[in-house]
């Protein structure tokens, strides 16, 4: 699998590290890429993932693995974890007002005080670490540009 787009449309100068890309495949449906070959199909219809579920797989995953190392320190590194984000977007607004997330583990064994040590090393470590969160939470400046071909680079 490729690890940069195909040569249907030139570089943009800015194309390195870190950049991700869609690619319209049919209508309303994309297929997004990394540069270290993962594809995930983007819509509405069977086995696509919405935009906003995205988005909120992405604020779970970076809670997961930013709190990942400090909830083995208490729980073993073998723990268990289930994360969830919930949340509908706003028709009339046409944003997510808010996004709630849940952390499932097998606290057997921790009595309240280990429990609530627990509970603000998680936030602790998401608050410090999850790069997703801190861009959202704040509200990230976002740029659309549509692309002139004379500045893009040659692949």
């Amino acid at each position: 699998m490729s690890t940069q787009p195909d040569d249907s449309f030139p570089l943009p100068t800015n194309f390195g590290p870190g950049s991700v890309w869609a690619d319209r495949v049919g209508e309303r449906t994309l297929v997004g890429r990394t540069q270290r070959g993962v594809e995930i199909p983007i819509g509405t219809g069977e086995g696509e993932v919405s935009p906003g579920e995205l988005l909120k797989l992405a604020l779970i995953g970076c809670a997961g693995m930013s709190a990942d190392f400090a909830i083995g320190r208490r729980l073993g590194p073998d723990f268990r974890m289930r994360l969830f984000a919930h949340g509908l977007s706003d028709k009339d607004t046409n944003r997510y007002p808010e996004i709630a997330e849940e952390i499932q583990l097998d606290l057997a064994g921790l009595d309240a005080d280990g429990l609530e040590r627990l509970r603000a090393v998680i936030d602790r470590a998401i608050a410090a670490g999850c790069t997703v969160e801190r861009t959202v939470v704040p509200g990230a400046a976002v740029r659309h540009r549509l692309l002139d071909p004379q500045e893009l680079s040659e692949p």
